[in-house]
């Protein structure tokens, strides 16, 4: 397969209107949306656990007696637990190895045409995934025979020459202990302390589906970038190309409460040849007029791409997207060039249901929110949706290994780039975190290659998608870099149950001590001067519901603390902070809101604050 091409930039004039396609749904756990027929294979399949790791050896994938059953989404381990009749998720060590297997009838979807070809994408699956059809090993469509990763989609084109009426799907998924892979706050060989590491939960995690595309098309996923200034739209898309030759991309912008969507806000042609392969292109197009989006008043347009071929064939996508600009800008963030205060919350999701994680994100926004930080978790696009949706601003953040070595710092930055390609559409994701209290950059302070990879990311980011602030390694350890900070924000985790102590440690923040304010140095490198260059979060704080912690043990006394310690923020020179947490979550036990029903345990609103207002 060739390789991606370099990104090219484009603007063209407008074309006359024409009728566009009726407004559909589609249930598929992702953003960008296609017009066709699709399959899903959840359900029941067989299952094995290939406890000696044989089954490659011994050519499970052309014949195999499965003697167990399993349902598609899943865990590994409740899988596992199933198949020994457990209650719980039944722990493994190491190495896991299971293989899944299904058959499918071709009519499900629909036959092949000349035009358009079968495809096979898994929502997420992994950490390593092998697949086959009807014996024969496949290929995703970046050319992986193993994909790896746990938290994004993929996808494989399937060939018709191996497609029968009745098919044969077989997967085959290893995941390991390693410290070395992202795994964010799932256990590993490594020890946390505190040792709060979370249960692993991997394997099957999210839907499998078929659907007919294009031979030459416009892949699922779509970015945005905006500058609210110069009322331009900017489109990184994805071609995949089988035919060379000439082609036109056609965007078209509709107000999503057109009905029909009959009459486009604005309509472009953008003319290119096309070789075999797989491209990158950036389209700009004008779009004057534009309401923009922010959580006061989440504003979204519909886009429809069609790729059309020489012969006028079209392939079309469609998705919502918003236009923002978010900056780091002196002491505060600005949100399309107002400074905003980020009312921020912490959320691990865990296990939780697509159906529980969309109640979380209502509670949380009654509680007053208008940032929720996802912590360290890939989740269901859906949710990024719903947000969108609801005006929350979101910070994401890169599942981290556990270990600090060239071959994690390899993996982490694979990752980022699996989960940012696939999210790059959502206005309402504003931050990227690369690391999180030095969890995989544990020798962040005295590695300088280490802090190397991390600045090299962090200006990356910028240039590649400028359309998020960058937070290098989240609650202390930033990296400082000939005086200059390699993160957007300068952030913080501060916990005490003490407000007298609480007060100090702001007073510490707002004056610049790098040291002595959270659990260690603020910045390592070399000596940064604060001189309020950069918005200061505390992006931690809380906790009041740790039994051992010292905090309020009902929910009025923690109510009270909480409005106590948030006046406290508020009247100091602080862009914004992040309570800890959402949701209780295994032994951590310290959540607003019911991890099943989303019912809030302390008054709507608590989190809630003002615009912030510039301080002189």
């Amino acid at each position: 397969m060739d390789d991606l091409n370099q990104s090219n930039y484009s603007l063209s004039a407008s074309r006359p209107e024409e009728e566009s396609p009726e407004e559909f749904t589609n249930p598929l756990p992702r953003a960008v949306l296609r017009m066709n027929s699709h399959a899903l294979l959840d359900g029941e399949w067989h299952f094995a656990h290939d406890v000696e790791d044989v089954g490659l050896r011994d050519d499970w994938a052309l014949s195999h007696t499965y003697a167990h059953r399993a349902q598609w989404p899943g865990s590994v381990e409740a899988h596992l637990a199933e198949v020994r009749g457990q209650q719980d998720g039944a722990a493994w060590h190491d190495k896991i190895v299971v293989w899944y297997e299904r058959e499918f009838n071709l009519p499900e979807v629909a036959e092949p045409q000349p035009r358009s070809l079968i495809q096979l994408t898994f929502g997420a699956c992994g950490y390593e995934t092998r697949v086959w059809l009807n014996g024969k090993p496949l290929q995703t469509i970046e050319g992986e025979e193993v994909h790896y990763g746990e938290y994004t989609s993929f996808s494989y084109e399937l060939d018709a020459e191996n497609l029968h009426l009745v098919n044969r799907l077989t997967v085959r998924i290893v995941d390991t202990m390693d410290a070395e892979t992202p795994r964010g706050k799932q256990e590993s060989h490594v020890y946390k302390r505190g040792g709060i590491w979370y249960q692993t939960y991997t394997g099957a995690v999210r839907s499998v589906w078929l659907e007919t595309v294009e031979r030459n098309r416009l892949r699922s996923r779509v970015g945005v970038v905006s500058v609210v200034e110069d009322q331009l739209v900017r489109f990184n898309l994805t071609l995949r190309i089988h035919d060379a030759g000439d082609y036109t991309i056609r965007m078209q912008v509709f107000d999503p409460q057109t009905p029909n969507r009959t009459a486009p806000l604005a309509e472009s042609d953008f003319p290119l040849h096309l070789e075999p392969g797989q491209w990158q292109q950036r389209v700009v197009m004008e779009l004057p007029g534009a309401e923009l989006w922010s959580p006061e008043a989440p504003n979204r347009y519909r886009l429809l791409a069609q790729l059309i071929d020489s012969e006028g064939y079209a392939a079309p996508i469609e998705t919502l997207f918003g236009l923002r600009k978010v900056e780091s800008r002196g002491r505060y963030v600005y949100l399309n060039n107002q400074s905003v205060y980020l009312d921020g919350i912490l959320y691990q999701p865990g296990t939780a249901t697509l159906e529980e994680m969309q109640r979380h994100m209502h509670a949380m926004k009654a509680l007053g929110c208008n940032l929720v930080r996802v912590h360290i978790a890939g989740v269901d696009p859906r949710i990024y949706n719903l947000a969108d949706e609801l005006g929350l601003l979101l910070w994401v953040e890169v599942p981290s290994p556990h270990s600090s070595t060239p071959r994690s710092r390899e993996n982490h930055r694979a990752e980022l780039l699996r989960l940012v390609t696939l999210s790059e559409t959502h206005p309402s994701i504003i931050i990227w975190s690369l690391y999180n209290e030095d969890w995989g950059a544990q020798d962040i302070a005295t590695n300088p290659e280490t802090r190397q990879y991390i600045v090299e990311t962090y200006h990356f980011m910028q240039i590649a998608y400028p359309q998020f602030l960058v937070v290098d390694n989240d609650g202390w350890h930033h990296i400082s870099n000939t005086g200059r900070l390699k993160s957007d924000l300068l952030t913080a985790h501060l916990y005490t149950p003490d407000l007298g102590r609480w007060k100090e440690l702001l007073d510490r923040l707002v004056g610049g001590e790098m040291e002595g304010t959270a659990a260690f140095p603020l910045v390592v490198g070399d000596p940064f001067f604060y001189r309020r260059q950069v918005p200061l979060v505390v992006s931690e704080w809380g906790g009041f519901g740790f039994s051992d912690y010292g905090g309020p043990a009902d929910a009025e006394a923690r109510t009270n603390s909480i409005r106590a310690f948030k006046q406290e923020l508020r009247q100091r020179p602080i862009a914004g902070d992040v309570y800890t947490q959402a949701t209780n979550i295994e032994d951590e036990r310290n959540g607003l809101i019911d991890p099943h029903t989303g019912a809030l345990s302390v008054p709507e609103g608590l989190l809630a604050s003002r615009l912030m207002e510039r301080l002189d």
